[in-house]
Formats: C-alpha cells, structure tokens, sequence
C-alpha cells in the first residue's frame, strides 16, 4: 500500500496511532518499513512535537497513544503534515541541496547544508549519494572539493532539464511572473492554434530561463541543429514575445534564450483538437518516415495500417516526438506498464518503428515515447477491427420440444455476445438456402439438408468452455468472426491440430527444426512448394526471433486462402546463435490477407501473451504431446 504521506514518516506514524491508538514496535516497523530502533528513535522525535496536548507511551511492550487536549493535538498534527518538510523526506532533501548548489555563487560546505536541514553528516551523505545517481542521467553530478565544499556541476541546458522534469514545483512554487508578463504571454496566445497545455509547458521554460539568465547563468552556444529552428514559423512567435518581454525588463535576450522557450511548442503533445493541429505545417519528410515505419511493420508482422485520417494524426505525433528526442524534451507516460502488458502487439509493432526512427535519425526512442507510439498502433488496430464486424447471425436447429429449445438457446446466449442475432427453428422449417443466411449453425440432432455454412453440435446441456473452443474454430473454419463473451482461449489452438504440433526434445539446429516443419506443411498441402525459398530469403532479411526464446518465422504462402499455423516446442531450447529457442510458431500468410488480417493480429498477441509469460512458456515448451500443448495452453496442466 502506498503510503499517503510520502516519505513524511512522522506524519505516518501519528496517522496510525490515530487508526490505531495501540501498536507495538515490530507492527510500526512493518508499516513503515524501518527497524525497531528507528521507530523508537521517531516516537522520541514525536513526543518532542507533540509537547504537552499527547504523548505516545510505552505500555507492556505496546506504543500507545494519549491524548490530553484534543484542539490542540489537531492543531499539531496539522502542522507536522506542513512543518519541516525536509526533514523527513529523502526527496525533498534531495531537492533542497539541489536548489541550494544550483542558486550558489560558489562552493557550499556541506556541514553548513547539513545545519540548515538538521541533520547529521551521515544523512547528508546518504541524500547526497541518492542524489548523485539521479542527477547522473542528465550528465550532472556533485563535485566535493576538499576544503571547499560542494558544487554543482554539468551544462546549463543539461540543468534546465532536471529542474524541468524533476524539481520545478519545490524550487519555482513561489517565483510568479510578473502580471505584465503573463499579460504579454496571454495575447501572444490567443490566436495561436496552441492547446492551454503548451502555455502552461510555456511558463515553466520561462520562469526557468528568466531565473537562470538573469542571475547570470546563460544557456552559451548550443548544438548546430538547434539554430536551424530559427527557420521555422513558430520561431518567429517566440522571437516576438520574448523581444516584448525583454523590452518589459531592460534587458535583451540572446538567440540561445529564445530557441529554449521554442522547445515546448515543437515538442508539445499532438493538439486534440484537428482544426487546431491541421493550422500547424506538418515537416514532409514525416509521410516518408510514416510509410517506412508501416512498411516495417508489415515486412515482420504481415500487417497493413489502413485508416487515413488516424495516420494523419500519427505523422504529426512523429514529428513532435523527433523533436522532443533531438532537443531532449522528455514526457512522461502515465499508462506505460499497462500499454505494454494490454497492447503487446501494438508494444511490438513501437519497437519496429523504433528500430527505423534509430536507423533513420539516430534517435534512441524512450520507453515513454515508445508508449505514445504503442497507443497510436493500438487505436490502429482496434479501429480496424471495429471496422471488420459485421452483423452475425446464429441459427439454432433444435428437435421436438420448444421449451427444450428456449434451454439450450437461453445457454448460447451466455456464451455468445448480446450483439449476436440467434434465431431457434425446427428441423422441418429449413432449407439449404435458410441456412446459407447465416453465419453460423449450432444443432442439437443431424441436420435435416446439406449446408456449406459451419455447424456446431451441441447437447441439450452442453459445456460452455467446450463450446467456446469450438466457436474460436469456426472463426477460422469459415473465416467469421463470431463475438463471445469470454477470449482467454487461445484462437491458435483451435488453428492447429496434431499433424501441425512438432516437439523437438533433440534437434541439431534451428533451421533444422523449421525446415521439418516447412516440410510437412508443405506435404499436406498448407503451403504451396515455393514457401521455404520465400521464408529463407526473408530469415535473410532480419531475425524472426521474438524474444531470446520464441521465434516466429512467417511468410506469405500461395496454397489456401487461409492462415496456415504450426508450433514447435523444445524443452531445452534449440540452438540459434546464441539464444536457444524454445517455442517455434511457423506461419502461412495468404496473400491476399483482407479477410483474415484479424485472425494475424489476434494469434500475434497470444504468441506475444505466452512470451511474456514465463511459466506458461515453460510449460508449452515441455510439452511432449498435442494434448499436453493444449492443457498447457489454456492453463490446465
């Protein structure tokens, strides 16, 4: 549990002496997460506070709370919360000294930090430590010299980015601009297509450069590239308004100065708003980059990005996003855990299009940037899958027995999904060419006439997992997709059966492990003969390897119209360079892929969901069977 005071650990510990007014020191340790001797040390620290409205007391080996005046010790307990901030909070000390070494004329000795803060010399090395490793990713560090004290060294741009990213709201909270200034910025705005978050964004780069500059800590010379967005339309609104301000103050900024308050309007976050982001020029040379970006993509997956306007929208999000890479704008994205373990397939195609971005530009793509992009991919995909549903129609043929029937169709409806049109009919009320109107035919008894259409047997009381499997077949019987409301079965297992499942206990290589596979398929005829020419020259082209030990070898095959799947397993991995590789799911795309693009996509994410689990992973590997793959797979075994 996330503990509410953040790292304030007196205000913890009043706060659960007022949950609880008795506790021993073992359970206050826990919660706190200290030892025992720290947290007596804390009540000492406490009682001091507390004077003589409370005292905590120690009774029979418990701590107990005593409250004598009530008004008071609310008014007390309010005040530690606020109190001395620093005194408890490795962070916020941390910021403290950050804030003393960057305003500092000259070296600091650190016992005149440590008096400020109250603390010893041991916590101030502790805090200093912590704070070094912080800085370390933004080139800075604290230089101690002897005799001298502490200084802050680094670049002036590589310090302004640490304040911006780290400490701007402890260290600027109470640095407002002036009323004149944000006079200035609000009429420079307003007919801008800039969002109120860029203006915001705007203010912070502001209030920094205003501090530094004028307390004589310029940016100097920057990188060559930074003086070519003096070219740029949006350079020329910035100019302006710093000019007015500088005009307000006396003073005149250099070019160097202005180019840092351009960095968050062409690294701001796409506009919501179409109008407002189609008012911004959109840098050409991003639709070149967008249609490598989808040729990678559908070079290693086999998947086509179709949706016009959404990709309009991602071209200005590349654009923003190089900027924000090459002049070291960071962005922090809240939802990048949950992206990566919801939307693996979109995560995998982020890491494709990073590969090109670093090709390309020399940008290493962030963690949190690479989320953005797993977001666009995600929308790209479940528009599209939005956009290949249709109305589905489900006809139930049942024998003699209407209420029989109502039984078994009031059973489907649990499985199938409200959106499902199920219509129940009698034997003697169908045709061939009623049937051919439906998607799909689930029967209780043999059917009375032929029908090219997919048919379910099912019985009067039937097992519904059982029959979900069965439905996940018919999607690629037929090449439906049929909506139920469970979809933790994997579809793939339903795409293979024990002709196309290959454990390899011993193999030589992995390309002897594939090329058996190849050879089989191509035997029953799931692969035309050409197929292994196509799948090595495409092995050629870059590794199919997943992960260190999942391969997905693909290519397009000319035999069916369908997706063709087959899995190999190894217990102890199949030697590949220096991976070993212990699952192997050999893929047949059809060439032409319109109708089963979303059985692609839907069989990459649980190849994806299986690499990403490690036990599951182990436990499909050591599968020797076809049915022990299967338990395995749906987690029976």
């Amino acid at each position: 549990m996330n503990n509410l005071f953040g790292d304030n650990r007196t205000a913890h510990l009043l706060s659960l002496f007022a949950q609880s007014p008795s506790l021993t020191a073992a359970a206050l340790a826990a919660r706190l997460d200290v030892s025992e001797r720290t947290v007596r040390n804390d009540i000492r620290v406490l009682n001091g506070e507390l004077k003589n409205c409370a005292s905590i007391d120690n009774e029979q080996g418990k701590f107990t709370l005593h409250v004598y005046d009530a008004d008071r010790f609310r008014t007390q307990f309010a005040r530690i919360l606020e109190t001395d901030r620093f005194l408890n909070s490795p962070r916020r000390r941390m910021d403290y000294i950050f804030g003393r070494l960057l305003r500092a004329n000259g070296p600091i000795l650190a016992d005149d930090i440590a008096y400020e803060m109250s603390v010893s010399r041991g916590t101030l090395s502790n805090d200093l430590k912590r704070l070094r490793a912080d800085l370390e990713l933004y080139r800075l560090t604290v230089i101690g010299k002897a005799g001298k004290g502490l200084v802050l060294e680094g670049s002036e741009a590589d310090i302004r980015h640490y304040v911006l990213e780290n400490v701007f709201a402890p260290l600027y909270e109470d640095y407002p601009l002036e009323p004149e200034i944000d006079t200035l910025i609000d009429d420079t705005f307003a007919n801008t297509p800039f969002e109120p978050h860029v203006q915001t964004e705007f203010r912070k780069f502001l209030t920094i450069m205003l501090d530094r500059f004028l307390t004589d800590h310029p940016l100097g010379e920057l990188t060559a590239s930074f003086y070519s967005l003096t070219a740029r339309t949006e350079f020329a609104l910035v100019d302006l308004l710093a000019g007015k301000i500088g005009r307000f103050l006396g003073v005149e900024f250099p070019v160097e100065e202005r180019l840092f308050l351009l960095l968050p309007i062409i690294g701001m976050r796409t506009p919501a708003d179409v109008a407002n982001m189609q008012a911004i020029e959109l840098d050409e040379s991003m639709r070149a980059l967008g249609d490598k970006l989808f040729a990678s993509i559908r070079q290693e997956l086999d998947i086509t990005i179709t949706n016009p306007e959404a990709i309009e929208e991602f071209l200005y999000h590349l654009m923003f996003m190089l900027n924000r890479l090459k002049f070291n704008v960071r962005t922090k994205s809240p939802l990048l855990e949950e992206l990566r373990e919801k939307y693996p397939l979109a995560w995998r195609m982020a890491d494709i299009a990073s590969r090109v971005i670093y090709s390309d530009y020399g940008l290493k793509v962030t963690a949190d940037e690479r989320s953005f992009l797993a977001t666009y991919f995600g929308v790209f995909l479940e528009e599209q899958a939005e956009k290949r549903i249709r109305p589905f129609r489900a006809a139930l043929l049942c024998g003699p027995g209407r209420i029989t029937g109502r039984l078994v169709a009031a059973q489907l409806r649990k499985v199938l999904d409200s959106s499902v049109e199920l219509t129940q009919f009698t034997n003697e009320a169908v045709t061939p060419e009623l049937l051919a109107s439906y998607d799909l035919i689930f029967a209780t008894a043999d059917l009375p006439c032929e029908t090219d259409r997919p048919v379910i047997r099912i019985q009067e009381v039937f097992n519904e997992q059982a029959l979900r499997q069965k439905i996940e077949k018919a999607k690629y019987w037929d090449k439906v997709e049929v909506p139920t409301l469970d979809d933790n079965w994997f579809v793939m297992g339903g795409l293979l059966d024990e002709s196309r499942f290959f454990p390899f206990p011993a193999v030589a290589s992995y390309e002897d492990a594939v090329d058996t596979m190849v050879h089989a398929l191509t035997e029953q005829g799931q692969v035309d003969p050409g197929f292994a020419e196509r799948l090595r020259q495409r092995e050629q082209q870059g590794t199919m390897v997943f992960d260190h030990a999942v391969a997905i070898p693909h290519t397009t095959q000319q035999a069916t119209s369908r997706l063709s799947l087959a899995v190999g397993v190894s217990p102890e991995g199949i030697p590949h360079g220096e991976q070993r590789i212990r699952l192997i799911v050999l893929l047949g795309v059809p060439e032409n892929l319109s109708d089963d693009d979303g059985m692609l996509v839907r069989v990459y994410e649980e190849i994806i969901q299986v690499a990403q689990d490690p036990a599951l992973l182990d436990k499909v590997a050591r599968a020797g069977d076809f049915q022990s793959f299967l338990r395995a797979l749906y987690r029976q075994a």
